[in-house]
């Protein structure tokens, strides 16, 4: 049986390493978005990634096909990963870098509140419900912000991608995808939503693919081969070896990161205002994160 362990120094870099590129993947999708609109350009990272995954399955000799019951939940999480990424697209071109990845951030509250009503021994302590909470007035503040580069709708898209996100998290912990490889997981995840959002980016019209520049191919590669391919699975392995309680508290640098890349590469310029939201919500994440000793 695989014990997991508290993790050390070199799964704490790691950590900060993943956290620093998610929170950049914002500014990849913003950019690539001058060359590639925003829906299509979610369905070629998803079947990017998932070649890579699939090709590195087969590499590993991961079973993919055996009969496990996960096919229903599997592709209802895919349908809902899909989706989560069409409003993470949408939204980030409706708002600014900064906004988007503190409003898609409040997702690990969402998370740890359905799992609360929705999985045995999972039950809330008080900390949990006070970070909860936090998060939401920060929520609340940030959407009351009038920072220059936001709008109303983009907003509104990066909170149901983290409620969708979140729904997916409890999905994977409450079904069959429990007890299946994450990179089962993971490929169910992937190619389920570019199945929905290559014909999705027909339907509402989208204007497909522009002029190719360099930023816009250099930020594709980054989404699929950094953050869709390395990093998920560099993150499954973590949580293969680790306590992932202790792995979660760092989720709080993602839209530290996020708001960072914003300021440098985007010219965000969030309001103190907007900064004191996304603090709620930083310390809500943390307090929701930091339970009981494992």
């Amino acid at each position: 049986m695989n014990t997991r362990v508290v993790p050390g120094s070199a799964a704490f870099g790691l950590m900060v390493l993943l956290c620093a590129a998610w929170g950049l993947q914002q500014v990849a999708i913003k950019v690539a978005s001058v060359g590639i609109s925003p829906i299509l350009q979610a369905a070629l990272r998803s079947a990017g990634a998932a070649a890579l995954v699939f090709a590195w399955a087969r590499w590993r000799g991961i079973a993919l096909f055996s009969s496990d019951k996960s096919l229903r939940p599997g592709l209802l999480v895919g349908l809902l990963f899909g989706l989560e990424f069409v409003f993470i697209f949408v939204g980030v071109d409706r708002t600014t870098v900064s906004r988007m990845v503190v409003f898609l951030y409040t997702a690990p509250c969402f998370t740890v509140l359905g799992l609360h009503f929705v999985v045995p021994g999972e039950r809330m302590g008080l900390r949990q419900w006070i970070g909860v909470l936090l998060a939401f007035v920060g929520l609340v503040t940030a959407f009351i912000d009038e920072a220059a580069g936001g709008s109303i709708m983009g907003d509104i898209f990066g909170v149901l991608a983290a409620l969708l996100w979140a729904t997916t998290t409890v999905l994977i912990r409450a079904t069959a995808l429990a007890r299946v490889t994450a990179t089962k997981v993971l490929l169910y995840q992937l190619v389920v939503s570019a199945v929905v959002m290559f014909p999705l980016s027909w339907l509402v019209g989208e204007r497909g693919i522009g002029v190719l520049s360099a930023p816009t191919l250099w930020a594709m590669a980054y989404q699929i081969v950094i953050v869709a391919f390395i990093s998920y699975l560099a993150w499954f392995w973590l949580l293969t070896r680790y306590l992932a309680g202790r792995l979660l508290v760092f989720s709080f640098l993602t839209p530290l990161f996020g708001v960072l890349f914003g300021m440098l590469l985007m010219n965000d310029r969030p309001s103190l205002h907007f900064f004191v939201a996304a603090a709620m919500v930083v310390s809500g994440i943390v307090l929701v994160n930091l339970r009981a000793r494992n």
